[in-house]
């Protein structure tokens, strides 16, 4: 199954997130900023990762533009609640492959992650 990378600096949100998400058979890896993230690509790239945009340390837009320079096979999603989600129309523009504002229903999330990797829609 998929690798999955997690990036959010709300652990609350990690957790619902690889919870939901392991059940549905996909390797989650989290992280809670930027440099973890890259950190963890380096050590092992995910064929996804799932990033928030406002963090400490290393937002998710230059954690995105990073991932697509080293990792260009790596699908991103990027997710955020900041500004509106304003943020996320630069993200886009930037390299993600889909965008996601917060709050978001899971299964759209689950649908999303499943289409960028080409796997068949199905129930939870």
């Amino acid at each position: 199954m998929a690798s999955l990378l997690i990036v959010d600096d709300d652990r609350q949100v990690l957790d619902l997130l690889a919870n939901y998400l392991t059940r549905f058979g996909y390797r989650v890896r989290l992280a809670q900023d930027g440099h973890e993230a890259l950190d963890r690509m380096r050590q092992e790239q995910a064929d996804l990762c799932l990033t928030d945009l406002v963090m400490p340390e290393r937002e998710g837009v230059e954690t995105i533009q990073e991932i697509r320079r080293e990792f260009p096979a790596t699908k991103i999603i990027a997710m955020s609640g900041a500004a509106g989600g304003s943020y996320l129309r630069v993200a886009e523009l930037l390299g993600a492959h889909a965008i996601l504002p917060k709050p978001f229903d899971l299964q759209r999330l689950l649908d999303t992650i499943r289409s960028l990797l080409g796997e068949p829609a199905q129930n939870p």
